[in-house]
């Protein structure tokens, strides 16, 4: 199948989304399938206000109309509701092209946490966006009751993945662990506002705190948490290390759809400690960790966890698996029972 994803989140950006997108691309390919991708660097673009490693794509619906034009597909994803997404989702609907959409971010609470505006307000452009899908992909099962619940009723299920070569209990604790007082309290994202990482950084359960990532909030929480280790931005088997060596994984976000930090983290056999809401409410089991609205409690009892739990429950996820979700949600064809409240395309205007 000849699959085009258009998307504005991309290379060099380092999230969930960009790492998701080329873990399933990769496997597609593996698979045989033909897989072409529209993204900001095939543009002149300018970096996102408040987050500038995104770079927002200047090209207009002609541009991306000739793009899509060019590789023919028989497929297409639209993975983000940026400038992309949108000059696809109108060429999609004005050729009366199916696609598919995906929600990774709780984007009504991400945008209330950096502007002044309502999640209710944001919402409105949510369902304009998703609404003309034939599917919406989701991660979890709480995403799929949320949109429901704005009149979103068309989802698929698609979850995340891990290298289990990579992450894999048993590796060599980093370097930098050498002699820290136990527990070790691991976060591992990206250093922003709307991760809420000052939550995790403010509780006073003894040991030591460690951040790994970067982002914009990092000089603040540098300066008003000097006891905390800061690694800055670490991959591969680097990364890996700092998930091994940790005695809990502290998830602090509450506006993230999966998090695909805490698969890896359990995947290396490090429990998980977070709030009790969508994401880590549908990953997290009571043997791999805990949920509660006081997270020092969280962290408490995430380290009474067996880590052995803690590896299994990571060794559920797949990248394989993940991408065969991901071609099921794009192979809806007329025939098959439409999904309870799914809409088609014709008949709708941009």
């Amino acid at each position: 199948m000849r699959i085009l994803i258009v998307t504005d989140a991309w290379e060099p950006q380092v999230n969930g989304v960009v790492r998701t997108l080329q873990a399933t691309i990769g496997e597609l390919r593996a698979a045989g399938h033909e897989v072409g991708v529209i993204s900001p660097d095939l543009f002149r673009s300018l970096p996102c206000p408040s987050y500038p490693e995104i770079r927002l794509a200047l090209a207009g619906r002609r541009k991306v109309a000739r793009h899509i034009r060019a590789f023919a597909p028989q497929a297409i994803h639209i993975s983000t509701e940026g400038p992309l997404g949108m000059a696809a989702r109108r060429w999609c609907i004005r050729s009366n092209f199916p696609f598919t959409t995906a929600y990774h971010t709780r984007f009504p609470e991400y945008v209330a946490a950096r502007l002044p505006l309502s999640p209710a307000f944001v919402w409105r452009f949510i369902r304009w966006f998703h609404r003309p899908a034939r599917h919406i992909m989701v991660a979890t099962r709480s995403l799929a009751r949320e949109l429901a619940d704005q009149g979103l009723a068309q989802t698929m299920m698609w979850e995340r993945g891990v290298d289990h070569d990579l992450f894999r209990p048993g590796r060599a604790p980093h370097p930098a662990f050498k002699g820290l007082a136990r527990p070790i309290q691991l976060y591992v994202g990206r250093v922003a506002v709307e991760k809420n990482i000052g939550a995790f950084l403010d509780n006073d359960r003894p040991g030591t705190k460690i951040v790994v990532g970067e982002g914009p909030a990092l000089a603040d929480l540098q300066a008003k948490h000097p006891e905390t280790l800061f690694l800055g931005k670490l991959g591969g088997e680097t990364l890996a290390s700092t998930y091994a060596g940790a005695d809990v994984f502290v998830f602090p976000s509450r506006t993230d759809t999966f998090g695909l930090v805490v698969i890896e983290a359990l995947s290396c056999g490090t429990p998980v400690a977070a709030f009790p809401v969508p994401g880590p409410g549908d990953i997290v089991t009571d043997d791999a960790g805990a949920l509660d609205e006081d997270l020092g409690r969280a962290i408490d009892a995430a380290l009474a966890c067996d880590r052995a739990d803690a590896a299994a429950l990571g060794a559920r996820y797949s990248w394989s698996s993940c991408t065969a979700q991901f071609v099921k949600a794009l192979t809806f064809v007329p025939s098959e029972p439409a999904p309870e409240g799914a809409i088609g395309t014709a008949g709708l205007a941009a």
